[in-house]
């Protein structure tokens, strides 16, 4: 593999306090990924927003316009996470769905692949501009229009399990699954939609957890972590 769309989870950025941002982390996610270029990756990122808004969070807000505050805070942490690459040394850009000119360009894949292949990463911000759409499937299309060859996702869970661990005690993991299976089980660790899209472009999947940001590396250099989504 040289090109990966890596989905980095928001909520998975914040600190155990309740902080939007765990800084020491973040930087140490950003020293991750700037290594990763080195060694020759090419990295597009897209990153959520659960540690900014979480949907309506029981408000009963009108869910367009709680989407929308979504897609912002992707932007916020994107631009959060373009400045602690550069300060790791590694050139980076914001790309967003949405206009935003004083804050990151437009969003046009043809210019994302052009940044890529310079060896910047690019940070897809703002979803895909459209309410209703969750960050995994926008980072799911996002694969597939930069033309990665897999797409690895960052979570706050460590593997996919056959029901919530939190909930099921008795719930097992998962090392290898196929988009079929999570669709059939309706698993919630993965949008549906995200999972039915990588099974019809037949784009690979990755899920571990992002509490070691080392893992990041384990996962682009084939160790056993996480669980291996497979598009069939």
């Amino acid at each position: 593999m040289k090109r990966i769309l890596l989905k980095l989870s928001g909520e998975a950025l914040s600190d155990a306090n309740g902080h939007i941002y765990d800084n020491t982390f973040v930087d140490r996610v950003a020293e991750q990924i700037g290594a990763l270029v080195k060694e020759g990756y090419e990295i597009a990122l897209v990153i959520g927003a659960g540690n900014i808004w979480r949907g309506r969070q029981g408000v009963e807000m009108d869910r367009m316009t709680a989407d929308h505050m979504g897609m912002l805070a992707t932007v916020i942490n994107s631009l959060c996470m373009k400045d602690a690459l550069m300060r790791a040394g590694t050139k980076a850009v914001v790309m967003s769905a949405v206009a935003m000119p004083p804050f990151a360009e437009g969003y046009n894949a043809e210019t994302a692949r052009a940044h890529l292949q310079q060896g910047t990463v690019v940070i897809c911000g703002a979803g895909l501009g459209m309410p209703f759409i969750s960050t995994d499937t926008a980072g799911a299309v996002r694969a597939a229009e930069l033309q990665a060859d897999a797409m690895f996702m960052a979570k706050n869970v460590d593997y996919i399990y056959t029901a919530d661990p939190r909930k099921d005690p008795s719930a097992e993991k998962l090392t290898r699954v196929s988009c079929s299976y999570i669709l059939e089980h309706r698993l919630g660790a993965i949008d549906l939609t995200a999972a039915a899209f990588c099974l019809s472009t037949g784009m690979p999947i990755q899920i571990f957890g992002l509490s070691h940001p080392e893992d990041i590396a384990k996962a682009l250099h084939g160790e056993k972590v996480g669980t291996f989504v497979v598009a069939e």
